[in-house]
């Protein structure tokens, strides 16, 4: 059977008496060495520690998965939330490539998103949108690099709801001050991606706790905020050096906002409406009087 990443290195440890010559010099150098080994190629992980190819695969065989690159892709969800930002800058520098750093990053943001399309559940999707369309209340939570993930959701949503809270927070009791009052017929979003919030994660357990539906927009459905979830959206991320790469988590929202705005379309264009005319009264946009104005202003 497959291993999930949270034990694949204590069932390496414990099988460690069983594997061959070869296949220990493999694990001895996967459970000291996981993050570099996360993003070796099968050939690479054999040279490095003086066996073939071939043993390397045969190694991910008897872990149970069906090939090398199953416990690689288990390898680096380990590592995403285990790394320092020390660890990050260092595995992320054999990944990107610095003489066009541009390109490497914009075509790994572009992956996530493909991947995050091809796995996505769409009935889970749907069901996420008739949850938030049915609460009493809405409480979205995201902190650290996921804080501008939530206050996105949390702008949108001010605009088609009238019953959103975005909880703002720089501590766990403040986090609980703004949540107390959670109940059954509230739904509760919670963002977190690697490496997770310990303050998301209590929260999440503290509102399912009071029967509130929990939301998790996060990475994988192992990851910890959605162990505590009813209903979980998942997004690839990644790691660019130090930085978080969100990108395929905030198409992700985008989509979430765009499907419930046209749910409650006339509530909307309603909304937008009044906007308008308050934009326009106290000038909170550039705009042009006419079409011939904006071309004047480009030529």
């Amino acid at each position: 059977m497959e291993c999930k990443n949270h034990d694949l290195i204590q069932k390496i440890q414990e099988n460690l008496g069983e594997f061959s010559k070869g296949q220990k010099l493999i694990a001895n150098y996967i459970i000291n060495h996981y993050d570099k080994a996360a993003f070796m190629t099968a050939a690479r992980l054999g040279e490095i520690v003086g066996v073939s190819e071939s043993t390397v695969v045969r190694f991910a065989i008897e872990l149970g998965f069906d090939g090398y690159p199953k416990l690689q892709k288990v390898l680096q969800e380990l590592i995403k939330s285990k790394l320092t930002a020390v660890q990050r800058i260092e595995v992320s520098s054999n990944r990107i490539n610095e003489d066009n750093i541009l390109k490497s990053v914009l075509q790994s943001d572009m992956e996530k998103i493909k991947i995050s399309l091809e796995e996505i559940d769409h009935n889970s999707f749907d069901e996420i949108v008739e949850c938030i369309l049915k609460a009493k209340k809405i409480f979205i939570l995201g902190v650290r690099s996921s804080a501008p993930l939530a206050h996105f959701l949390g702008f949108y949503f001010n605009l088609i709801f009238d019953n959103v809270r975005l909880v703002h927070t720089t501590s766990v009791s403040e986090m609980f001050e703004q949540i107390i009052r959670v109940s059954e017929g509230d739904v509760v979003i919670g963002i977190s991606f690697p490496r997770y919030s310990k303050r998301t994660i209590k929260a999440m357990q503290f509102v399912k706790s009071q029967g509130a539906k929990v939301i998790a927009i996060t990475d994988s459905n192992e990851s910890p905020v959605a162990l505590h979830a009813d209903h979980s959206l998942i997004a690839r991320s990644d790691m660019a050096s130090f930085v978080d790469s969100l990108v395929a988590p905030l198409s992700v929202i985008n989509a979430l906002i765009v499907a419930i705005g046209m749910r409650r379309k006339e509530h909307v264009f309603e909304t937008f409406g009044k906007l308008e005319k308050i934009w326009d009264e106290y000038q909170v946009y550039e705009k042009y009087d006419d079409v011939e104005d904006f071309r004047k202003e480009d030529y």
